[in-house]
C-alpha cells in the first residue's frame, strides 16, 4: 500500500483528492493538510511515501516548504499539483529536485503519476515538459563547459537510464563505494543536487 499525504488549502481539493486515490485500493491517505506549514509537520510525523501537495497555499508556497523538506530529507518524493503552469515555479521545482509537476485539471494522471514516483521515475506533466527545455536552455551555458572523464560519463549514462548504484556497479564492475563517489564528484562538478537533475543533464548535453 503506498502511503501518500495531500496538501491543500482547498479542503474540498484534499477531500476529492483523498477519494480518487483511495478508490484505487492501492493507496492509502493517512493524512491530510492545508497548508505549507501543515505539509512540513505532517511529512515529519507520518514520513509518507509520497507527498501530492499545492504550491500557492496563503502566504508560503509548497515550493517553500519542498526546499525546507528536502533539505532533511533528501529522498523525499514530492509531487507538486497546482493550476499554475508558469516558468517560475516549474524553474523551482526542478531546480529542487522534486519528483513531478503537474496540472490540476489532469486528475487521470495523479495516480499513474504516484505509482511512476514510486518506482523510482520523475513525472511532469505535458504542459509543463513544454517548458523545461527553455528552462533547461538558461543554464545550458554554465554546464556545456563541464569537462566529464569517460568514466563519469559511462556512470552518468547508467543513471539516465533508471539503474540503482547496485545496478551500475555491476554493469561496469565497480564497487557500490565506488560508484556512490562518483555520483557524488558528478553532483559537484555539474551543480546539480540530485540523480534525476543527472539525467536530465545527461539527456541535454548527450542525446541532442
Amino acid at each position: 500500500m503506498i502511503r501518500v499525504v495531500v496538501v491543500d488549502d482547498d479542503r474540498l481539493v484534499t477531500e476529492s483528492l483523498k477519494t480518487i486515490l483511495e478508490i484505487t485500493q492501492e493507496i492509502a491517505v493517512p493524512q491530510m493538510g492545508h497548508s505549507a506549514e501543515d505539509a512540513i509537520r505532517l511529512y515529519q510525523e507520518v514520513q509518507p511515501d509520497v507527498l501530492l501537495m499545492d504550491i500557492r497555499m496563503g502566504d508560503e508556497t509548497g515550493i517553500d516548504a519542498a526546499q525546507f523538506i528536502l533539505q532533511q530529507y533528501p529522498e523525499a518524493k514530492i509531487l507538486l499539483l497546482t493550476t499554475f503552469s508558469d516558468e517560475e515555479y516549474i524553474s523551482a521545482a526542478v531546480t529542487l529536485g522534486v519528483k513531478g509537476y503537474l496540472i490540476k485539471q489532469n486528475l487521470a494522471t495523479i495516480v499513474p503519476a504516484i505509482k511512476a514516483v514510486m518506482s523510482g521515475q520523475s513525472v511532469f506533466g505535458t504542459e509543463v515538459v513544454g517548458k523545461l527545455s527553455a528552462i533547461l536552455k538558461e543554464n545550458a551555458e554554465k554546464q556545456s563547459s563541464i569537462q566529464l572523464t569517460v568514466r563519469e560519463e559511462e556512470v552518468l549514462m547508467q543513471i539516465a537510464d533508471g539503474k540503482n548504484n547496485k545496478e551500475i556497479a555491476q554493469a561496469l564492475f565497480l564497487s557500490e563505494g565506488t560508484v556512490r563517489n562518483y555520483i557524488s564528484q558528478l553532483l559537484d562538478k555539474i551543480g546539480v543536487r540530485d540523480r534525476t537533475q543527472l539525467a536530465i543533464f545527461y539527456y541535454r548535453e548527450y542525446k541532442k
